[in-house]
């Protein structure tokens, strides 16, 4: 099992890299008054047959070649289940997939979101080339970056550019601060 929901989330993302997505977009919905944390991650990669979202997540399959399993969804699809939640993958060929967990927050084998802001930083530094709209909303409010409004505002300056990349990690902090109540409430 992956230490932190962020970890699973880094790698379908990865996943939807390689399904050659332009756009990956990462929404986390949590809520402690209704005692849920959902996180989907939807890209318009080249999307699976039926049979294909079958096999994914089955551990014992993988696309790779460099190992003989793929646990990535797999765990993803187990650490929702297991918290009495919830998984879902929807796909099709040609058009891209969604994958969704949903989770009992109170349950005693949550595992915890994580840094998911450092996350979402990586994957922007390392996929420069493709655009990701993150969003993540609690009880307190909401925010979304979206790095193809970053585009407009930087005129061709690469998103992987350090003094991006820190606004970037400035921006993500400084909105999870307002939408959990303050620095002390994280």
């Amino acid at each position: 099992m992956m230490r932190e929901l962020s970890l699973n989330v880094m790698d379908v993302a990865q996943n939807s890299v390689r399904a050659k997505a332009s756009l990956v977009t990462i929404t986390v919905d949590e809520s402690d008054k209704d005692d849920f944390l959902q996180i989907s991650i939807a890209d318009d990669g080249c999307g699976m047959t039926e049979e294909q979202v079958q096999q994914v997540i089955d551990p014992f399959f993988t696309t790779r070649t460099t190992r003989k399993v793929g646990l990535g969804v797999p765990l993803f699809k187990l650490s929702a289940e297991q918290t009495g939640g919830s998984f879902e993958i929807k796909s099709k060929l040609n058009v891209g997939t969604t994958t969704t967990a949903r989770y009992v927050k109170s349950h005693v084998d949550m595992t915890p979101l994580g840094d998911i802001n450092d996350t979402v930083k990586i994957l922007i530094q390392c996929n420069p080339d493709i655009d990701f709209v993150f969003t993540h909303t609690t009880d307190l409010g909401a925010f979304t970056l979206d790095t193809r409004e970053l585009r407009a505002v930087l005129e061709g300056v690469s998103l992987d550019t350090p003094d991006v990349l820190e606004w970037i990690s400035a921006y993500l902090k400084e909105q999870s601060q307002i939408i959990y109540g303050g620095a002390d409430n994280q």
